[in-house]
């Protein structure tokens, strides 16, 4: 069953197997669509014959489905494959009047279906509607195929269809289609973008590709150390800090101390300062609950095959911190032995409100929950419970060691452990429903601790200072050196690439600064890599816009209204501006100025400082960040909006006092203004810790109406009433 967790559950899954511009038109209104009607419905049959492949393998198209559609807008939709192999595409041709000349290519961090974006609600997120509210078509493919995850080595028989030819083809016969489908021969531009695995994949596809596409934006984009690293070091600061996140994130909160290291003890200190240095966030620890194991649920099959002597090492030789200090982990290390009771398909999970999700550690807080997958997948083996109650311990991830029955010998992946019911994470079903009522088993953690500094034996090369914590006074790795860096070797298995840079399109590239999974400094690492390759050419070539408050998922979210902001508005204007860069030679805004320290991120305050294209909000109580004041006693909070050079023009100002995300007050802002100061004055009724919002909204042509390319920025202050 396809899980629909955040991107870059999606993103390792590959790793593991591995304009708003002058003339630019406000396409698609229902009048025109409706006008177009008839002859739409009476489209001669398109043609595959002359197709002319760069690709022997995809040489041969075909379309299968041919029809119009109304929903999420008007489009023809052509689905269809390429004989001879899995690779299934779908495109979407807007009407005549709204296209432009050009198309938009989505590349999944996984090879998934080739129907998502008709999946998505209309509206903001829809990646048909957008296209063709840019003038262009939109493609997408099912990415060569589907991955088995449980084959090991074997999922991926040729890694360079999925990493970037399947997609290629699609994109080149796309071109063949439209010449039929808008009766001209120009040749279409075309853009292709992802994030997470699929910027992975984007950027694999422009660097093994000439002539394909004109450019591309890679979005929370990771490194050739990303994997598994960055999840690594994650995982120790979960389990070490589980119980100290609190103050920690009170600590970086407006108003707070500032010193999120005050009441740790010197190893939670180390533990801390070492996942800062490799570059995380410290304001996003503010969703520690959700985090779990994500992507590292796909990796960890392919780290043991890679390197499967790392766990014995770890225990038992010096400079190993299993071996070395044993007592880090006496709390937690569990190997418990028992038998398991029965089996737990997915419909009883749902029952039971725990999640058959191994991306999704935290379970439903005990809600029951009918089961929504198809219903092939309801008697799908998902856990067990157990015949006793192993002793209640942290665990996240850990292996399922069977000691008798007809999977005897087999190791399954656990993904949690929820008193007496372990659950899986990443297996093969087969073997899965193996496992019997009375099968004697052993709950073990021992690797899942291990992978918790596999980083420290990972030390990569000079141009990745975020390990330099790592490395002696004269540059040497502290710790032993495991006998191979896996991080290249995923990504190459992923994308077809080393990500080297030489990108001879046009490239914006996109990274959020509260990036949990890909740590912002990568998008920074890429882009010095492009750079290199361009040397004083490359401010004609190459873009980076952060975007503040933002994380790494793509899809709607529900999380912390009043804290974070979506990317993807930036993002779609991204791919406006890549292509009028492209087609006219308009120069997007400039970079995001930014400077790395001991591996943060740090951009400057105010949008003339910091350019690229996110409005910055600046939000005061009192004048300063905190107030603390009476119940029913008035504060006045007074805030700063404004829009970097070139990026458009303020449309709204939203205010939220208690938490909940609706932001139910507006103020009143004069249209086409790049900077306003507005304040409101509010009372609160009850005593408690407050933050306030001001939410602030800009868009390129002042367009209040649209759904599209409205970026978003906010800022909060702290106000406790007694």
């Amino acid at each position: 069953m396809r899980t629909t967790t955040s991107i870059i559950a999606r993103a390792v899954l590959a790793s593991s197997s591995m304009l708003a511009i002058a003339g630019w038109g406000t396409a698609g209104t229902a009048r025109e669509a409706t006008a177009q009607s008839d002859a739409e419905q009476a489209s001669a049959r398109l043609s595959t014959a002359g197709f002319q492949a760069d690709d022997e393998l995809f040489a041969k198209p075909y379309i299968d489905v041919d029809e119009w559609r109304d929903t999420p807008v008007r489009h023809r939709y052509i689905h269809g494959g390429f004989t001879g192999t899995d690779t299934r595409f779908s495109f979407y041709f807007p009407p005549s009047p709204q296209y432009e000349g050009r198309f938009f290519q989505h590349v999944t961090p996984v090879p998934d279906s080739e129907n998502l974006a008709q999946q998505m609600p209309a509206g903001e997120f829809n990646k048909i509607g957008f296209s063709a509210d840019s003038g262009a078509y939109f493609v997408e493919t099912n990415g060569g195929g589907t991955i088995d995850l449980t084959k090991g080595a074997n999922a991926l028989p040729d890694p360079t269809i999925t990493a970037y030819r399947a997609n290629a083809a699609a994109a080149q016969f796309s071109r063949h289609v439209a010449a039929q489908v808008y009766g001209t021969a120009k040749r279409p531009y075309g853009y292709v973008y992802g994030g997470s695995g699929g910027a992975f994949r984007t950027i694999g596809s422009v660097e093994n590709t000439q002539g394909v596409w004109d450019g591309a934006v890679p979005y929370v984009v990771g490194s050739t150390m990303a994997i598994p690293n960055m999840f690594t070091v994650r995982m120790q600061a979960l389990r070490v800090l589980r119980d100290k996140f609190p103050p920690i994130i009170d600590a970086l909160e407006p108003g707070g101390s500032g010193d999120p290291y005050a009441g740790l003890t010197d190893y939670e200190a180390s533990v801390l300062r070492e996942i800062e240095k490799m570059g995380f966030p410290m304001k996003s620890w503010f969703g520690y609950k959700t985090m779990g194991l994500h992507g590292f649920a796909a990796l960890y099959g392919g780290v043991a095959a890679a390197d499967p002597t790392y766990f014995t090492d770890f225990w038992t030789k010096p400079g190993y911190l299993g071996r070395d200090h044993p007592e880090y982990f006496a709390q937690d290390r569990i190997q418990f032995t028992s038998s398991i009771a029965e089996p737990i398909t997915a419909a009883e999970a749902a029952r039971m409100g725990l999640s058959d999700d191994p991306f999704a550690p935290q379970d439903r807080g005990g809600v029951d929950t009918a089961f929504k997958g198809p219903p092939e997948e309801a008697g799908r083996i998902v856990g067990y419970r157990l015949s006793e109650t192993p002793p209640p311990k942290y665990m996240l991830g850990g292996e399922l060691i069977v000691e008798s029955g007809a999977g005897q010998g087999q190791r399954l992946m656990l993904n949690t452990l929820r008193g007496d019911v372990v659950m899986l994470g990443i297996v093969n079903p087969a073997i899965a429903s193996q496992i019997a009522a009375g099968d004697k088993v052993t709950v073990d953690n021992s690797n899942f601790l291990a992978m918790e500094s596999y980083h420290r034996h990972q030390v990569p090369g000079p141009d990745f200072p975020v390990w330099d914590q790592f490395r002696d006074a004269q540059g040497k790795p502290i710790y032993p050196q495991r006998p191979m860096l896996l991080g290249p070797l995923f990504v190459q298995s992923t994308s077809g690439s080393r990500m080297t840079g030489e990108v001879d399109e046009k490239l914006i590239i996109v990274a959020s600064l509260w990036d949990r999974e890909a740590m912002p400094w990568q998008a920074d690492w890429y882009r010095k890599r492009v750079a290199a390759y361009h040397g004083d050419k490359a401010d004609d070539q190459v873009r980076l816009w952060y975007t503040g408050h933002a994380l790494h998922g793509d899809e709607p979210t529900t999380e912390a209204k009043t804290q974070i902001v979506s990317y993807v508005p930036v993002l779609q204007q991204a791919l406006r501006d890549v292509a009028a860069w492209a087609e006219q030679g308009v120069k997007p805004p400039a970079s995001t100025q930014y400077r790395i320290v001991d591996g943060q991120v740090i951009t400057p305050e105010t949008a003339a400082e910091r350019k690229g294209i996110q409005l910055t909000v600046q939000l005061t109580v009192g004048g300063g960040e905190r107030a603390d004041v009476s119940v029913g006693e008035t504060v006045r909070l007074t805030g700063t909006i404004a829009v970097p050079p070139s990026a458009g023009s303020i449309i709204a100002a939203e205010w939220d006092f208690d938490g909940e995300g609706t932001f139910p007050v507006q103020s009143q802002v004069p249209a086409g203004k790049h900077k306003v100061t507005v304040s409101v004055t509010h009372t609160f009724d009850k005593p408690g810790v407050y933050f306030p919002v001001l939410k602030g909204t800009s868009q390129r042509r002042g367009d209040k109406a649209t759904p599209y390319a409205r970026i978003s920025d906010l800022d909060r202050v702290r106000v406790v009433v007694k």
